[in-house]
């Protein structure tokens, strides 16, 4: 094991230092901004440096903690830790002085320290501004150190007390620039690391043979970096894939099972019901526009997808068309389709439990449960006339004992999954999802989940949903059961996980929680991410009615899904003219990076570009 290089900023006595240089294997630097002469007059401060260099640690002075990489070499630059406690500016200086010291240091700390490694910064009560300080001051009046760190693409990872006994020996100094002691109860020790980098994804093009023909489509903006991350696939460790091959596992104790998870095209053609457009990515197809093999090897197509599209079986003329030519295709919503297509093909065996799983994607508002893309599990089964009921609560009850059984070994929290009458629920109550899995057919029954940790409606949220239909089939008396699952939803209650967005972050930090698929309580390491709210107002076009799906979009796109939340404040129509207008909250905050007030004001800039131009707003 490499031995760690340890950095102390800001001593006042060095004592802080000494006790933690008896502790620390490796490469210690202890500094303070003061002069050597300044400093051997305190208390304590000769003793504690030369203990310090009798241990081989390095003591500097004059050191100015917003200037880092002056005082050292680029091969001595690398720290694996950087502690600066109890940071101040000297005598009075107010919060905004104090602020724009801790700015300019954790800019400076970015410069010199090792990518995996950590800064530690000991605040006195309440000055964090986070809600771990007890009492927790009002934002504007604290030192708002998550925030200031994310300027420099630093998230907070960690935050505990600060513990002056463990420090043996420690006395703590500075009070006013004074050899006096302060007090460091309440006081709170703030762990930061690295975030990863913001995602620029370039216009990713996708290949794909539809009916003997190569054709190209642009994918998405905001599906660009979710389009093919293969979370099923037979080397993935994630949740997403631990749960559905629970599914499988019980399920084909009860059953004779098929899984079908190869050849299902990502795209499909054809007509849908009305109410569906809205959700729906469309992508145009130019089999004339495919790019050429010098734009290829020049870059200019960025990037390409290869796809087989294999349209097998006859589906349903409602879902997928038979266009000789298509013009037009979109981005599978269900995968429904292929369950529709699966029963009126030759190979069909009653009997049979069919599954099917991978990703679909949806435009939808947004929310911290509502995604665009997430993965569907689909279950079909044909019985008896008369016994699809029975059907239903065989296939209900499996799927509860694997969640049930999953949930129980990592968690004591209460867990409740129902099976709802579709009836029962009202319109109001449908999530984005289910009211989406309304739209493209009857449904029987809603299976909703409900745990301690997550806020929800009395019934909890809908995880899937349950549909039955007859067999089209001559002098057939069978009835075919289908069940659609959201595991992206189920993983959520499982493992706890708050916010969809992380189960689609790239920072390996996630994936490490659940080591050879084994699901476990998902902890965050971005704590307290700072969140800005911005307000966007607008007059409608005349005579079309807005699209707010489509607005909800954009925002995903302009902000790489950093926007957490979006809210009507107001609505207003003009005396006289009849000119409506509105006015949205925007609540912008990632889940898993950083996130600074700069990059949030130039996505708030572009996203008032973006509406204006694509939904014709009239921006005020």
């Amino acid at each position: 094991m490499a031995e760690r290089c340890v950095l102390l900023l800001g001593e006042g006595n060095f004592s802080f230092a000494a006790a933690l240089c008896g502790a620390v294997g490796g490469r210690v630097v202890a500094t303070c901004y003061e002069r050597e002469e300044e400093v051997a007059a305190r208390r304590r401060a000769a003793e504690s440096i030369r203990r310090l260099r009798e241990r081989g640690a390095e003591v500097l002075f004059s050191v100015d903690c917003t200037k880092l990489k002056d005082y050292f070499l680029p091969s001595k630059r690398k720290f694996d830790c950087i502690y600066f406690n109890f940071p101040h500016c000297g005598r009075k200086a107010g919060v905004v002085k104090n602020r724009e010291l801790l700015a300019r240091f954790f800019h400076s700390c970015a410069e010199v320290l090792m990518q995996d490694g950590e800064v530690c910064v000991a605040l006195c009560r309440g000055q964090g501004g986070t809600p771990a300080d007890q009492p927790r001051r009002e934002w504007h009046n604290s030192w708002q150190v998550v925030a200031l760190a994310a300027g420099a693409g630093f998230i907070l990872s960690d935050v505990h007390p600060f513990r002056a006994e463990a420090a043996h020996g420690y006395e703590c100094t500075g009070y006013r620039s004074q050899d006096k002691f302060f007090c460091t109860e309440g006081a709170l020790n703030h762990i930061f690391t690295r975030s990863t980098p913001p995602l620029y994804c370039k216009p990713l093009i996708c290949e794909i043979e539809l009916e003997s023909r190569r054709i190209s489509f642009q994918v998405p903006r905001v599906l660009v970096d979710k389009i093919s991350r293969g979370f099923l696939e037979l080397n993935s460790n994630h949740p997403v894939r631990t749960i559905k091959e629970k599914f499988t596992a019980v399920l084909s104790q009860a059953f004779p099972l098929q899984s079908i998870d190869y050849c299902l095209s990502l795209l499909l053609q054809g007509c849908l019901s009305a109410g569906c457009h809205s959700n729906i990515f469309w992508v145009l197809l130019s089999p004339e526009e495919t790019p050429s093999a010098e734009e290829m090897a020049s870059g200019r197509a960025n990037a390409i997808l290869f796809f087989h599209v294999d349209f097998h079986g006859d589906m349903d003329e409602n879902v997928q068309g038979r266009c000789q030519t298509p013009k037009q295709c979109y981005l599978r919503p269900s995968l429904l389709p292929y369950a529709q297509a699966i029963i009126k093909s030759a190979a069909f065996v009653p009997g049979t439990l069919y599954v099917f799983s991978g990703p679909v994607f949806r435009k939808c508002r947004v929310s911290p449960y509502c995604m665009p893309v997430f993965h569907e599990m689909v279950f079909v089964y044909a019985v008896s006339r008369g016994s699809e009921n029975s059907c239903i609560q065989m296939v209900v009850d499996k799927i509860k004992t694997s969640i049930h059984s999953l949930h129980q070994s990592i968690s004591d929290s209460k867990l409740s999954i129902s099976l709802q009458e579709a009836t029962s629920l009202g319109t109001a109550e449908l999530s984005d999802f289910a009211a989406f899995e309304s739209q493209l057919g009857k449904i029987q029954f809603f299976l909703c989940m409900k745990t301690d940790t997550w806020d929800s409606s009395e019934k909890g949220f809908c995880v899937g949903v349950v549909r039955t239909t007859p067999y089209e089939s001559a002098g057939s008396d069978l009835v075919v059961v289908f069940a659609s699952l959201n595991l992206d939803l189920v993983a959520m209650l499982i493992c706890a996980i708050d916010d969809w967005r992380m189960l689609w972050t790239s920072d390996a930090r996630f994936l490490r929680q659940f080591p050879a698929g084994e699901l476990r309580l998902f902890k965050s390491f971005s704590l307290y991410p700072p969140s800005y709210v911005h307000d966007v107002s607008f007059w409608l076009p005349d005579g079309e009615q807005f699209d707010d799906v489509a607005f909800h979009t954009i925002a995903r796109e302009v902000s790489g899904e950093a926007v957490a939340c979006i809210h009507l404040l107001d609505s207003f129509q003009q005396p006289g003219t009849g000119r409506n207008s509105v006015c949205y909250r925007l609540t912008f905050q990632s889940c898993d990076r950083a996130l600074s007030r700069k990059e949030v004001a130039a996505m708030q800039l572009r996203f008032r570009e973006e509406i204006s131009k694509r939904l014709r707003v009239a921006l005020r």
